[in-house]
């Protein structure tokens, strides 16, 4: 049964390596908190029962010519900020076994540590442009599931664009912070396929942007800025060299900004056009943008 909504507490951000983490763009988020203000480790779940190892193998790191084994873990950090807030995050490799359980003890540390508020970070790959800012989707799931409930009492339609199909361990989470009366939301970054695996500082950035929104939390972006304006010049250096997929950068480049035309007018023409345009822009990149 849904618990009732629970005070405004502390916030809980959350992001797994893995599945969830294209080009590391979601972890990066808190590995960059975690460098740039005071933060200090508070709980852990430990890898017993949640991981394939040789998934998510453990590392030997060597201590003064002592070897050291280093498990694949959840770690809970509390990150102090200057205005003197506390903002919390949970760090780990996305586990291989028994989400539920894993799951039910996330919550309980969230409990433990007064979160009426968690949101989770993800990042995936798309067939989008470097030269553009990368598409960044924010999604409240407890406001979606009230909308729904209210629209079943009503008997009314209440679908909508949402995606049915594989879910990582960010929105089981959800789902379930949103059952235990948490408010729950989600953003995801989409960045380009075609750089590979290689770190995305772009990406990173503009969730970073978006979480200090979310939480009116002014981080600091420390390096991020310039990170980014390297990550886009190498990218474009590398475009530069290879002409079909220079072809292939500038085909979505167009359909981006046809796009963005299209959401701009939509206002002003209407959502059932709007989306007959977007719908028509989005054959255009299918039958165009295969490479």
């Amino acid at each position: 049964m849904r618990q009732k909504e629970k005070t405004k507490g502390a916030t809980l951000i959350c992001a797994f390596e893995g599945w969830n983490d294209a080009s590391r763009a979601a972890t990066n988020v808190i590995r960059h908190l975690v460098d740039v203000y005071d933060a200090q480790e508070i709980r852990s779940i430990s890898s017993d029962s949640f991981y394939d190892y040789q998934v998510s193998r453990p590392m030997v790191c060597n201590v003064t010519g002592v070897p050291r084994i280093i498990w694949p873990e959840t770690t809970f950090y509390d990150i102090a900020m200057p205005s003197g807030r506390h903002l919390y995050a949970q760090l780990a490799p996305e586990p291989n076994y028994r989400w539920m359980e894993y799951c039910q003890r996330s919550m309980r540390i969230a409990e433990e540590l007064d979160v009426s508020r968690i949101i989770t970070l993800g990042s995936m790959f798309a067939q989008v442009p470097h030269t553009r800012q990368l598409p960044l989707e924010e999604t409240h799931l407890s406001e979606r599931m009230n909308t729904a409930l209210s629209a079943a009492a009503d008997d009314a339609d209440c679908s909508d664009d949402t995606h049915d199909g594989p879910a990582g361990i960010t929105t089981i989470l959800d789902i379930m912070a949103s059952n235990e009366g948490l408010d729950s939301s989600a953003l995801w970054v989409s960045v380009p396929q075609y750089l590979g695996t290689d770190e995305c500082p772009q990406g990173t950035l503009q969730i970073l942007r978006r979480l200090s929104l979310l939480t009116g939390l002014a981080f600091d972006e420390g390096q991020l800025p310039k990170k980014s304006a390297i990550w886009k010049a190498q990218a474009s250096m590398l475009v530069s060299c290879n002409d079909e997929l220079k072809d292939y950068v500038h085909h979505m480049e167009q359909n981006y900004d046809q796009e963005m035309q299209i959401r701009g007018l939509s206002d002003e023409i209407g959502k059932p056009e709007a989306e007959q345009l977007i719908k028509e822009a989005e054959e255009f990149l299918d039958r165009h943008n295969s490479f």
